[in-house]
């Protein structure tokens, strides 16, 4: 099993926070996000030479000992996908290959939920969403993406802006899984998209993740959800952290 963290955005919402760190160094209640995530993956008995950091801002302010960083140097002008594919030589054909946004904590359940999934591509979602969009919005729809099943319980929309609760059968939080006998596929898919094109607004560079997810879907992939309840945060901007830590969350 091989782990991608993708830590390479600017953080421009978290500012001041970020004015002298990257964002996946910010701080709750006195610990930087990504150890959060390091040290759940430690809980599991995940080896740091199997995890890698996808970088780019503020890359030397990373403090990650024993795990290797690979700039995207470009992250100014791209967005996650390209990121990622950044750190295309770590994805290795027969092993499983985890995708974590940087900006997210978790318990390690949640974790080990995407892990003891089975499917080509698995995708964490949170069934009780509404109760984290709550504390930061005041209306949750402003903010939360489609999330729709089939009839066979695989995914067949995600990403796209809810008209209603009825949209949203979860919530994305970050956190991927692509099956070791999918990876060289996956691979395969990225590089023959025609980069040219527009996917949903965005060029090819800064195609959203979840635009990546949905033309896999569209492309006949099987996406699986795995379901979990609440045990995770999303650290998008300023306010949220001063709320979080309010509350005590992750404490």
């Amino acid at each position: 099993m091989k782990i991608i963290i993708l830590a390479a955005g600017q953080g421009t919402r978290l500012r001041p926070y970020t004015n002298n760190k990257p964002k996946c160094m910010v701080e709750l209640n006195g610990k930087p996000l990504l150890h959060y995530q390091l040290e759940v993956m430690q809980q599991l008995d995940i080896s740091k030479s199997d995890i890698a950091i996808a970088a780019g801002y503020l890359k030397d302010k990373i403090e990650a000992q024993g795990i290797e960083i690979f700039p995207n140097p470009r992250f100014a002008e791209t967005n996650m996908v390209e990121t990622l594919f950044c750190v295309e030589e770590y994805m290795l054909d027969g092993e499983d290959l985890i995708i974590a946004y940087g900006d997210i904590i978790y318990e390690a359940g949640v974790l080990e939920k995407l892990l003891n999934t089975n499917g080509d591509i698995v995708v964490v979602a949170d069934l009780e969403w509404q109760k984290l969009w709550s504390l930061r919005m005041e209306n949750p729809l402003d903010d939360a993406e489609t999330f729709k099943l089939n009839d066979q319980g695989f995914i067949k929309e995600l990403g796209k802006k809810p008209q209603s609760l009825n949209d949203v059968e979860g919530q994305f939080i970050g956190l991927i899984k692509v099956d070791s006998k999918k990876v060289r596929a996956f691979k395969t898919f990225y590089h023959n998209l025609d980069k040219s094109k527009m996917y949903d607004g965005k060029n090819f560079d800064n195609m959203y993740m979840t635009t990546f997810l949905q033309l896999l879907i569209d492309a006949k992939w099987n996406l699986k959800p795995a379901f979990i309840k609440n045990d995770w945060l999303e650290v998008d901007t300023a306010d949220e952290l001063v709320i979080y830590e309010k509350l005590g969350l992750f404490k």
